[in-house]
């Protein structure tokens, strides 16, 4: 009886670790497109393909490209202006998930941003909210 108990719940152990990761295997590859996107476009300057990738909740907060990228100017310049991005751990949060993103600005200090997104009804990946904070220091 005891052995049945143990063997239960490893196999449930098994069981929630194997379905507490993404949702579907496409996930992680399009969270990492999606935010790489973003990034990219705000490199080249590009505000209306930087907003394309904001979810409604952000759209709603600002109409327009203009002001989505006043926001992002005034507030994430570390992101905005990034050298480069490695991305770090991913997880599950809510009905989306939360993504980290080890950044180094242009004066080469260190940030961690920390995105969260939402697979949108008509499939596509939406950035839902981003909170920067400073690094380790160490560029990468």
């Amino acid at each position: 009886m005891r052995r049945r108990m143990i063997s239960a719940a490893a196999a449930a152990l098994v069981w929630t670790a194997a379905f507490s990761g993404p949702a579907a295997a496409g996930d992680a590859d399009d969270i990492r497109a999606t935010i790489g996107a973003q990034l990219d476009a705000f490199r080249a300057g590009d505000g209306a393909e930087a907003y394309s990738h904001a979810a409604p909740n952000v759209r709603a907060l600002f109409p327009s490209p203009r002001s989505f990228m006043a926001m992002v100017k005034q507030g994430y310049d570390p992101v905005y202006r990034s050298q480069s991005a490695v991305f770090g751990a991913l997880k599950p949060e809510g009905a989306g998930f939360r993504q980290e993103v080890n950044l180094t600005d242009s004066r080469g200090r260190s940030w961690v941003a920390s995105y969260t997104l939402e697979r949108q009804a008509d499939g596509t990946m939406k950035i839902t909210g981003c909170s920067i904070r400073k690094g380790d220091d160490l560029a990468v």
